[in-house]
C-alpha cells in the first residue's frame, strides 16, 4: 500500500521524460506490494501498531541522508507542524488498519479492497475542493463500489468486519491526498514526507504505550527476533523506495499519466502473493478486482478528457 508522493509535471513534458516517468512509476509500483508482504510476514509475531512504528522508523532512516545531502531540512516549515502531525495520525491509523488486514487476508485482495481510494477522493474532492464532478464519474464510483463489495463479501464470511479495514485505509488516504494536495503548493514534497515520518513515530510511541497498559493486542508492543527485525526494516526500505520513485516519477511526467499505473500495484501485489504465500483470487474476486480497475481507469480517463477540454462561456459549469 502506497499513499500519494510529490507533484504532478506539467504536461508539456518531454517524450524521454514522459518514458522515464513511466519507467519509474512501474517500479515504484512493483515494489509497493513488498512493503505489505514483509508487514504481513511480520504479523505473525507482532502488532500492526508495532510494524507501523517499524516502518515510520526505518523509512525516516533510510530518508535522513537525502534529507540532509540536499539541505531539505531548510525547507520544514514548523509553523505547520499541526498539520503533519495530523498527516501523520491519518496515515498511521490508515496502515494500523491495512496491516490488520493482512494478518488474516491476502495480500492481492486487501489491495483490491484499497484501491477503492480514488474513487473515494473523487468524491471527498468534489465535497472539500469544490471540484465539479457530473454524473457519468458518480456512476463509476458507485459500480467501483460495488466491485468491492464483491471482493469483500467472500471475505466477510471468512474473518468478519476485518475485511471491511481496507474501505477505512482508503479512507484515510484519501484525506491525507487532500491535504498532501493543499500542503504541497507550500513545502517540498521530500520535506513532507519526512516531517510525516518524523510525527508518525511519536504517535505510534503513544499508541503502543496505551496498548502495554491495556493489553490491547493490535497495540502491543514487543522485542521482535532477529528475523522479524529484518522483515521490519524491509517494510521501511521499500516504503521509502517506492515513495522515492513515485516522486521522481511525478517530477518527469504528467500525473494523468501516470495514474493509471497504479493498478499495476495489484498485478504485482497477486504475483507477490502467490510466490510468498500461495495465496491466488478466485474467479469471483478477479471479477470484483476488474470492476474496480474499470471503474478507476474510467474516473482518469475522465478527469484528462474534462481538464483538456476548453470551457467556453456558452458551456454549463457541471463536468460529466
Amino acid at each position: 500500500m502506497t499513499s500519494p508522493a510529490g507533484g504532478p509535471a506539467t504536461p508539456s513534458a518531454p517524450t524521454s521524460a514522459i518514458v522515464n516517468g513511466l519507467l519509474l512509476m512501474l517500479l515504484a509500483m512493483l515494489a509497493a506490494p513488498l512493503i505489505d508482504i514483509f508487514a504481513k510476514l511480520a504479523t505473525v509475531t507482532t502488532s500492526p501498531t508495532m510494524i507501523t512504528a517499524a516502518r515510520f522508523v526505518f523509512q525516516a532512516l533510510f530518508m535522513l541522508p537525502i534529507v540532509m545531502w540536499n539541505g531539505l531540512w531548510r525547507n520544514f516549515s514548523w509553523r505547520m507542524s499541526a498539520c503533519h502531525a495530523v498527516r501523520a495520525a491519518i496515515i498511521t491509523l490508515s496502515m494500523i488498519c491495512f496491516v490488520a488486514t493482512l494478518a488474516v487476508m491476502p495480500v492481492a485482495d486487501a489491495i483490491a479492497i484499497f484501491f477503492v481510494e480514488p474513487i473515494i477522493l473523487t468524491i471527498l474532492a468534489s465535497i472539500f475542493l469544490g471540484e465539479t464532478i457530473g454524473w457519468r464519474r458518480y456512476t463509476a464510483c458507485g459500480i467501483g463500489f460495488f466491485g468491492a463489495m464483491i471482493v469483500i463479501r467472500p471475505s466477510f464470511e471468512e474473518v468478519g468486519l476485518i475485511s471491511v479495514l481496507p474501505v477505512i485505509t482508503a479512507l484515510c488516504v484519501a484525506v491525507f491526498a487532500l491535504m498532501t494536495r493543499a500542503l504541497a503548493q507550500k513545502e517540498n514534497p521530500w520535506a513532507m514526507q519526512f516531517q510525516m515520518s518524523l510525527w508518525g513515530v511519536p504517535i505510534c510511541g503513544v499508541l503502543l504505550l496505551i496498548g502495554d497498559w491495556t493489553d490491547v493486542a493490535f497495540l502491543a508492543p514487543s522485542i521482535p527476533d532477529l528475523t522479524v527485525c529484518l522483515w521490519l526494516v524491509a517494510v521501511g526500505f521499500f516504503a521509502a523506495l517506492s515513495g522515492i520513485l513515485a516522486t521522481y516519477a511525478y517530477r518527469v511526467a504528467p500525473a494523468s499519466v501516470l495514474a493509471p499505473l497504479q493498478y499495476f500495484e495489484i498485478v504485482s501485489a497477486t504475483l507477490f502473493g502467490w510466490l510468498v504465500f500461495r495465496d491466488f483470487p478466485d474467479a469471483v474476486k478477479w471479477l470484483g478486482i476488474a470492476i474496480i480497475v474499470g471503474s478507476g481507469l474510467y474516473i482518469i480517463w475522465r478527469e484528462r478528457r474534462v481538464a483538456s477540454s476548453p470551457v467556453t462561456t456558452t458551456e454549463t459549469m457541471a463536468a460529466p
